[in-house]
């Protein structure tokens, strides 16, 4: 069962590399892939100034309503930085099994390590990042396998080890949520 993809820019994030990205998701994830518009979420309600931050479980429910038709999926991607209350931050957050998931760039650009700045690097951390997260959205769980894309990562030293595609059991698990080709998302 293909379900349509939605990916969208929020509040005027717009990466140079951008417009490419659903042509480049559907290596890994099953499509069609659709861009939207950027969307205008409104985040001040969801920013926690204690902690200099916005609440991405906030985030991604108020993206929710966005979602152009019932059986989709929509990503969210954004460059404030993100944290769930249990974590000091998340490169992303999706519903398990659910419609919706969310990446922000904000950790996963060099320049936040007081390294130079590396556009081709962060579109693949973020691809890594994406695909993870609609891992999830597909029913898949974090992996043991490091080089898999569904394996947790903590650091971001951990998403560049790991490829952008799924290792044969997630590989599967993707299969048997979907029924698309096995083949799709291999090479992790």
């Amino acid at each position: 069962m293909s379900r349509t993809i939605y990916v969208a820019f929020l509040e005027g994030f717009n990466p140079s590399w951008g417009e490419n990205l659903p042509a480049r998701l559907t290596e890994w994830v099953p499509g069609p892939i659709e861009p939207l518009s950027s969307l205008a979420l409104g985040m001040d309600p969801y920013y926690a100034p204690e902690r200099g931050q916005y609440n991405a479980t906030l985030v991604l429910a108020r993206l929710l309503r966005y979602l152009p038709e019932p059986q989709a999926k929509i990503v969210g991607l954004t460059n404030v930085d993100l944290f769930i209350p249990v974590l000091t931050f998340v490169f992303g957050q999706a519903q398990l099994e659910g419609p919706g998931a969310l990446v922000s760039t904000y950790r996963l650009r060099n320049e936040f390590y007081g390294l130079p700045p590396d556009a081709g690097l962060l579109r693949d951390r973020t691809i890594k990042e994406v695909v993870h997260e609609l891992g999830h959205t597909f029913g898949l769980v974090h992996c043991r396998d490091y080089e898999c894309v569904m394996h947790a990562s903590t650091y971001v030293e951990e998403i560049d080890l790991k490829g952008p595609g799924f290792c044969s059991a997630c590989r599967g698990g993707l299969h048997a949520a979907t029924g698309t080709n096995a083949t799709l998302g291999a090479g992790g």
